[in-house]
């Protein structure tokens, strides 16, 4: 990457995932985006970023292809089908167009940028693709802030206040593939970890219960559920909810 002209004006709220495993690349990018007003977390390989988005909440995700371990396509076919309002943009050498129209097909990529990528493209890219996601947002989606403990609806009146658990529930189902996950991996999630023990499917139904009991409070009657239980599976979020941060 080579220096930048263009002027340093910030991205609202937007944060990025840099995933890159050439250590020096990683570094520059994530040194030149933070100068443009990003927060920015920067891994090297597939795994790292899971662990990352078990975490943190990620607008825009930068992605090269060549990773060690899961390779970058299948990555971002993931992110695609789990965070399916997030941005994709692949940084790649590989410039022959099978490459790219498996990028946009297979991967979903909102952008295929080439490398050497330019920085201030990159930083335009990112701002323009942030600003399409926050204002093509669906008249229903809610938003969950993780430092308030809220959840706010598309209606002035819809408005949560969660408990930490019900918090991290929201969290894990939006994260997860088509928003279901089992119920003892929910399980796992809320136990004890200084006994090393899961909490009771019981436990589980109480606290899925009350939360889709706030839900109704605020919601019109006929509305979808926000949470509904999946048969011999575990829960699935129903309603399109993102991170506010």
């Amino acid at each position: 990457m080579t220096a930048n002209m263009l002027p340093k004006t910030a991205a609202p709220s937007l944060v990025v995932a840099v995933v890159e495993d050439d250590q020096l690349h990683r570094q520059e990018i994530e040194n030149h985006l933070q100068t443009h007003g990003m927060t920015v977390h920067a891994v090297n390989s597939a795994s790292a970023l899971d662990d990352l988005t078990a975490r943190k909440p990620i607008d825009l995700f930068v992605i090269d292809l060549n990773l060690p371990g899961e390779g970058g396509l299948s990555l971002c076919r993931r992110l695609r089908a789990s965070l399916p309002g997030a941005g994709i943009v692949i940084t790649t050498g590989r410039t022959a167009l099978i490459d790219r129209i498996a990028g946009y097909r297979q991967g979903g990529a909102d952008f295929y940028l080439t490398k050497p990528v330019a920085p201030d493209e990159l930083v335009l890219v990112l701002q323009s693709l942030g600003r399409r996601l926050k204002q093509g947002s669906a008249e229903n989606l809610w938003s969950l802030s993780l430092r308030d403990r809220t959840l706010e609806g598309p209606q002035p009146e819809q408005k949560l206040r969660l408990t930490e658990r019900e918090k991290s529930l929201l969290v894990a189902l939006m994260q997860a593939k088509d928003n279901t996950l089992e119920s003892g991996v929910l399980c796992d999630l809320f136990g004890d970890e200084s006994s090393d023990r899961s909490i009771s499917k019981h436990a589980l139904e109480e606290l899925v219960a009350r939360l889709r009991k706030k839900f109704k409070a605020v919601q019109g009657d006929g509305s979808e559920p926000a949470i509904k239980s999946v048969w011999g599976v575990g829960y699935q979020l129903c309603i399109r909810v993102n991170f506010v941060h």
